[in-house]
């Protein structure tokens, strides 16, 4: 029977050679990897901020779109607010309330009265001296 005898400081050394060689690849794996994940992210993220970027594009021609037609629209608010004044400010000299009319067609009315009972009063006294 043979036996193998390795001295302690060798083997020891071996296996602290093989350990930092193993942590060294890990190390550098480690790296590559995070490298290439921060290369992704970087990408991932120009691209969202791009996109984020054209999109606050959009939204700012949309509000510049919409803010021009509540402006209009306000315009065209002030301009029938406008005219309704001229209106309300020209409806009584051009316009007769129901009550006014009736009223004076009223006074019409008891004076054609009036006439035509004093023709018939005139009628009646000429009828009597012929």
């Amino acid at each position: 029977m043979s036996s193998v005898t390795i001295e302690f400081w060798p083997l020891l050394t071996s296996i602290a050679g093989v350990l930092i060689t193993f942590l060294a690849f890990a190390f550098a794996f480690g790296k590559i990897l995070l490298s290439q994940t921060d290369r992704r992210l970087e990408t991932r993220f120009k691209s969202m901020e791009e996109i984020r970027v054209e999109a606050a594009k959009n939204w700012e021609e949309k509000f510049r779109d919409v803010l021009s037609q509540a402006r209009q629209e306000a315009k065209g608010w002030q301009d029938i607010e406008r005219e309704f004044l001229k209106f309300r400010a020209a409806l009584p000299l051009e316009y007769v309330r129901r009550e006014d009319y009736v009223r004076n067609q009223t006074i019409i009315e008891a004076k054609l009265d009036a006439l035509v009972l004093e023709i018939k009063n005139l009628q009646l006294k000429g009828l009597r001296e012929c």
